[in-house]
């Protein structure tokens, strides 16, 4: 996919960013780190002031692996996901810059 797509689509998919959730979701995943769905609710609970749920960060991830295309599943007992190495530089600009 090219870079315009995924900034097109970064840019539609976090103006329905109503509370941060998913604004703070791509800065866990820019760590580096590989992550299961527990450990982004876990975190993301921690991170923020407003309710989120399991099935909530489970259908987030889902979305970003299928429609946005920037994160990488890393299968096993417990599904891990991680941003793909290509869209790392620019999903941090465009997390520093809207």
């Amino acid at each position: 996919m090219k870079q315009e797509e995924i900034k097109v689509r970064l840019k539609k998919y976090l103006e329905r960013d109503r509370n941060g959730i998913r604004r703070e979701l791509l800065k866990i995943l820019l760590d580096g780190e590989k992550y299961t769905t527990d450990e982004i609710y876990n975190r993301l609970k921690d991170r923020l002031n407003v309710s989120v749920n399991k099935r909530g960060v489970s259908a987030m991830v889902g979305l970003m692996c299928a429609r946005l295309g920037i994160l990488k599943t890393e299968l096993g007992e417990r599904n891990k996901y991680y941003i793909k190495p290509e869209y790392v530089d620019l999903v941090k600009e465009f997390i520093d810059i809207n």
